[in-house]
């Protein structure tokens, strides 16, 4: 701890401690690491290639896994967090879909209902309605 004379008070160390940073392999590098790893022959060999590169054969197993679904397309790096489920989306997008339409038929329907009414105050009968529609047309 430091003393400041000015204050008189003590403040704590300001290091900060380092934080551990993810690392990321490139395709060219996990492939090289598995051909060495599978042309390992001497009992040994493959402990010693990972404890050079500093990897765990957990990585390993995984590496080969990603390799046997999809080629070098496998290797590639994996964006991190939940997966976006597309259908979930869609299917959401649609029922917001579907109550929009259902309140906007709702809406048509009571305007039907209205004229209907109205005209019915009006005393007009819908064959009066026809006939005068067809006169304008």
């Amino acid at each position: 701890m430091s003393h400041n004379g000015k204050y008189g008070s003590e403040t704590p160390d300001s290091e900060v401690e380092p934080r551990a940073v993810r690392r990321h392999y490139t395709t060219e590098y996990k492939l090289r690491i598995l051909d060495e790893i599978d042309h390992a022959t001497e009992p040994g060999e493959i402990g010693a290639i990972l404890r050079r590169e500093g990897l765990y054969s957990q990585i390993i197993s995984k590496w080969r896994q990603q390799r046997a679904r999809g080629g070098l397309d496998g290797l590639q790096p994996q964006k991190r967090g939940p997966r976006a489920n597309l259908e979930a989306a869609e299917v959401a997008r649609l029922k917001r879909e579907n109550q929009r339409l259902r309140q906007k038929l709702r809406k048509a329907e009571l305007i039907i209902e209205v004229q209907k009414k109205v005209s019915q105050i009006l005393g007009l009968e819908e064959d009066e309605l026809n006939s005068s529609r067809k006169s304008r047309d």
